[in-house]
């Protein structure tokens, strides 16, 4: 990760969680967040490993990445898969290369978790839940000792600043699976939601593509918002939508004109792929489900 040389941050050095927030905001990196990112950043002074929690969209690892940025620190990244291994994680031994110079340090090749602690980096595990046990398991180590044993190889110390931050999806997410108890008592947790009805408006005409070139449209906005926001805590869904089907859903209905008609054509587009409906809103199909939201939106519009 590239970051300013002039805001890099010793690991030893106390931080001013005031003036980062400060500078986090004016930048307009986090809208918002203020607890959240006050919390992540006093567990990063203090060599905790945080595990955040929520809903995909709410902008989990938007405010890791961010954080890490302003702080100077490299992030070695790895994205939860049902597929990932052991080595894959921690390291393998190159077998064609085994075979010329035998077992030893070249031919051994690090993963991301050795990766991150010769270097003293953040590990940021993304959706960790959706990672096998085993694969949770070898992390033990390294979060209570800050030392992994590779086999042939001998022991990782990791470097000073060493510190893992995980997220996860709330477990009735399809494909999760629960973290077990050994490995939640190494992790500080920080829950995530979703935001205030002011701050995802300014989070949309922040990230929409056609707002970052000022060509914002209020009324888009507002709808793009207020139909997204409607999909939660709504009988019809089982899992509603993020903001971050309300960035699509806007520069699609941009794109077509930016009318009421645009917007109700981009919705079918943009949010069908983005919520899960519940047996109810199944029953009812999702043309009728998303007609009913859409009414919704336009009388609200209309009375304003």
């Amino acid at each position: 990760m590239s970051t300013s040389a002039a805001r890099a941050v010793s690991v030893n050095k106390p931080l001013n969680p005031a003036k980062i927030l400060s500078t986090l905001q004016s930048e307009g990196k986090v809208i918002g967040r203020d607890y959240e990112a006050a919390s992540l950043l006093a567990c990063v002074q203090t060599g905790k490993h945080v595990l955040l929690e929520g809903p995909v969209g709410v902008g989990k690892t938007y405010l890791v990445t961010h954080v890490a940025e302003l702080l100077g620190r490299e992030v070695v990244r790895v994205d939860g898969d049902s597929r990932y291994t052991e080595q894959k994680l921690t390291g393998w031994f190159d077998p064609p290369t085994v075979l010329k110079k035998g077992y030893g340090p070249d031919s051994y090749f690090d993963g991301p978790l050795a990766t991150a602690m010769r270097k003293g980096a953040i590990l940021f595990l993304n959706e960790l839940n959706r990672m096998p046990e085993g694969v949770q398991n070898v992390l033990l180590p390294s979060l209570d000792e800050k030392r992994i044993e590779i086999p042939r190889i001998g022991t990782l110390e990791a470097k000073p600043g060493f510190t893992v931050i995980a997220t996860q999806n709330p477990r009735e997410f399809v494909a999760t699976s629960h973290l077990s108890e050994a490995l939640l008592d190494r992790f500080e947790l920080i829950t995530l939601t979703y935001q205030s009805e002011e701050e995802e408006r300014a989070i949309l005409k922040r990230a929409t593509l056609f707002a970052q070139k000022g060509k914002a449209n209020p009324e888009l906005l507002d709808w793009c918002v207020d139909l997204v926001r409607g999909t939660r805590g709504n009988a019809m869904f089982k899992r509603g939508a993020s903001i971050r089907a309300g960035v699509s859903l806007y520069d699609v209905a941009f794109s077509l004109g930016g009318t009421f008609e645009a917007f109700m054509r981009a919705a079918h587009l943009a949010l069908p792929t983005r919520v899960e409906l519940s047996e109810d809103g199944l029953d009812l199909g999702f043309a009728k489900v998303l007609e009913s939201l859409t009414e919704k939106t336009k009388k609200k519009s209309q009375s304003s």
